[in-house]
């Protein structure tokens, strides 16, 4: 749908409640309220609605998982439990119902991923944005929000810059702050929402990326960049303690490692590296074979090869190319060595290579790659049953401002979409 730019005064009607970021969890909140009669004013500082939803998934938008609600509630890394009336609300299920009563044809892939099948996030943005719009709520762009206003204890409205500069307030006893994280802030996720909750009194838990690639100072890191490695078992080790273990794809780009089992493993992996811990990434690249079936393999692989042939031509056999050159420097074995000459002692050592190829995690990359935020607005100080504020009357918070954290695999836009709608419902 194409976004027309209001530019009348956002005053003049008296609101029931103002929407503050028109996000995931922003349009569905606003959708809400408006579905149930609310006289709802929408703000958003930039140009366009779900600028996020419509970048997420490579473009893609897995929106939420197909999961049994029991299963799915594992995927919850932080604050499950606060989670779980928000969900029983509105789960995944729901989800799936509402998008495809948008008219979004959903298709479900490995791992139960719900994606459109058009294949295009911009189906969904525009989804919640009809929702909203075909529900009579009044969308405002190009307008920052710059606080919330309070009388006491009670909201009364919030104060707001217009596309020309003036500043503005407008007067409303119910706020639904929905400004989401501090990741890709090219996209507008730039933390407001959680200076606004700060300045009301409530406690934002420090905020680091999740869901983001991780940098690692093993030496052929730069010849890897590109690959993608599926069926792979990764362990994440601690100060040498393994903490974590996944099975999937992992990937290598400018920006680190990544790929569905190092975005999972992130969350710990950054929380360890500000204690300034020691971190590692073990990599099983043939997690089916034991090592006697692996080195049984290599053997009968080195039979059916000329004496000739090289090593890089062995390794060939056993991992993707763009792995042959990295795998021959870590073991110091030249690739153009004859496998005819290979040592007991260099097989050991690619066995245990294959089995368990170490890589030191140094860093992270920066909220500008990070899927979701980490941290944010504490959830003890919000009703788990209505998203409203304990602190401030008429205040209500959903999405990623609040301290909830997922997996990757559509469980993150699944918080916000649960988190929204029953922020929207304004329940007392």
């Amino acid at each position: 749908m194409e976004q027309i730019e209001t530019t009348q005064p956002v005053g003049r009607v008296p609101y029931d409640v103002i929407v503050v970021g028109a996000g995931a969890a922003g349009m569905m909140a606003a959708g809400t309220a408006a579905r149930s009669g609310k006289r709802v004013l929408l703000l958003e500082k930039m140009e366009k609605s779900g600028r996020k939803v419509r970048i997420t998934g490579k473009g893609r938008c897995n929106l939420t998982n197909a999961r049994p609600a029991e299963e799915f509630a594992g995927q919850i890394r932080t604050n499950a439990e606060f989670f779980a009336p928000a969900f029983a609300e509105f789960n995944n299920r729901a989800t799936i119902r509402f998008f495809e009563r948008q008219g979004v044809k959903l298709e479900i892939e490995r791992g139960d991923r719900v994606f459109p099948k058009s294949g295009k996030a911009w189906d969904v943005a525009n989804a919640l944005l009809d929702y909203c719009v075909d529900n009579g709520v009044k969308i405002v762009y190009n307008t920052r929000v710059t606080g919330i206003m309070t009388l006491g204890d009670r909201v009364f409205g919030v104060r707001y810059v217009n596309k020309r500069g003036f500043e503005r307030k407008e007067e409303c006893d119910r706020v639904i702050l929905t400004t989401g994280g501090v990741s890709y802030p090219a996209t507008g996720s730039t933390g407001d929402g959680y200076a606004f909750a700060a300045d009301l009194g409530h406690t934002v838990e420090p905020l680091r990326p999740s869901l983001t690639p991780l940098v690692s100072s093993h030496p052929q890191m730069k010849y890897m960049s590109g690959l993608l490695l599926r069926n792979v078992r990764a362990e994440l080790y601690i100060d040498n303690e393994p903490v974590r273990e996944e099975f999937g794809e992992i990937g290598f780009s400018e920006r680190g490692i990544e790929g569905a089992v190092a975005l999972r493993m992130s969350r710990d992996a950054v929380d360890a590296l500000i204690d300034r811990r020691r971190v590692k990434i073990v990599l099983d690249l043939k997690p089916a074979l034991t090592d006697e079936q692996l080195r049984d393999r290599i053997a009968r692989e080195r039979a059916e090869m000329a004496p000739t042939e090289f090593f890089g031509e062995l390794l060939r056999k056993l991992v993707p190319k763009a792995l042959v050159m990295p795998l021959a420097q870590e073991l110091d074995i030249h690739s153009k060595n004859y496998v005819s000459k290979l040592t007991d002692s260099q097989i050991d050592r690619l066995i245990r290579t294959l089995k368990g190829l170490t890589l030191p995690i140094t860093d992270y990359a920066p909220f500008e790659f990070a899927v979701t935020t980490a941290g944010g607005v504490r959830c003890d100080e919000v009703n788990p049953y209505t998203m409203e504020s304990l602190k401030v009357r008429g205040l209500y918070l959903a999405g990623e401002v609040l301290d909830l954290d997922a997996n990757t695999g559509g469980y993150t836009l699944q918080i916000a979409f649960s988190t929204g709608r029953l922020a929207g419902m304004l329940k007392k």
